[in-house]
């Protein structure tokens, strides 16, 4: 069950944001094969200029376009986590025109005592889930 924030600058249309959630979702069901209905999104837009993405040295710049992607998940295999970055880049440039450059992915692990779905509940320690 991954919660995934995808941060970017403001401007795109409904419909690109939620073609770009879709893809995102998808990318998530495959790689780390996720139930479909496991979908926790946060979608956050910034003004130009608030965010900041070098390169880290790599010699590339990045567009006003840029978008990150932060996943909170349990343990991933790094195979998992490698497939999901290659399947990030492909189908976003396919599907929402999204430069690779301009993807940031971060995936941040976590474990069942760091969920509650509601109600004040640790749902995988209790066997809700």
């Amino acid at each position: 069950m991954p919660l995934i924030r995808i941060d970017m600058t403001e401007g795109r249309s409904d419909s690109d944001i939620k073609t770009l959630m879709d893809t995102v979702q998808d990318c998530s069901v495959e790689a780390f094969n996720v139930p479909i209905k496991d979908r926790y999104q946060i979608v956050t837009e910034h003004k130009p200029g608030r965010m900041v993405l070098l390169d880290t040295g790599l010699g590339f710049e990045r567009s006003e376009q840029a978008i990150v992607i932060q996943v909170f998940t349990s343990t991933r295999a790094t195979i998992n986590k490698t497939k999901f970055y290659k399947l990030l880049s492909q189908n976003l440039e396919q599907k929402c025109g999204l430069n690779p450059k301009d993807l940031l992915v971060s995936v941040m692990t976590n474990t069942d005592v760091d969920w509650s779905f509601g109600f004040g509940e640790t749902q995988y320690l209790s066997g809700e889930l």
